[in-house]
């Protein structure tokens, strides 16, 4: 099944929640989606006869500049289908429902979005950083990030060449 083919079957079944198919230049053609829709829509790719995505291959955050976004890319094992859906997320709240419960791979994945671009996965059973120290101050993978420069009394500038 082509990814036009899955924007049409979300779009009849969940109408405005869709906000748009982008194919263009890009290598993944993808569906952007409300935010606030995400758990539903995964659940419905999830468990449809037909689609049965069954695998989050990859869950990663973006940091456009004015906005973050979240992208998740989903794999059916069943039929041999591939399909992306983004979020877009206001960078100064940045929240979004966890899909943990639809696919237990997701824990891990939202956890690094949470710890390198800060956004909020609301009932994520262990959102807590996974990649640095619980004390790390900043979101290391935002444009508007300033690396510290000591970290408890250790020089963290980079190593400068001679």
């Amino acid at each position: 099944m082509t990814s036009k083919e899955i924007f049409s079957i979300l779009q009849e079944k969940f109408g405005d929640k869709i906000l748009g198919f982008f194919e263009g230049d890009k290598i993944d053609p993808f569906v952007n989606i409300l935010p606030d829709s995400i758990k539903e829509i995964c659940m419905f790719l999830r468990d449809e006869s037909g689609l049965e995505f069954d695998y989050l291959a990859n869950l990663t955050g973006m940091d456009y500049k004015d906005s973050l976004g979240v992208v998740y890319h989903l794999y059916s094992i069943k039929h041999n289908h591939y399909f992306v859906l983004k979020v877009t997320l206001d960078r100064t709240k940045p929240m979004l429902p966890t899909v943990e419960r639809v696919w237990k791979t997701a824990n891990w994945h939202e956890r690094e979005v949470y710890d390198m671009f800060g956004v909020i996965f609301s009932d994520h059973p262990d959102l807590q950083r996974i990649l640095c120290p619980d004390d790390w101050e900043g979101f290391p993978l935002r444009k508007d990030y300033v690396a510290p420069t000591e970290y408890h009394g250790i020089d963290a500038t980079p190593n400068k060449l001679k």
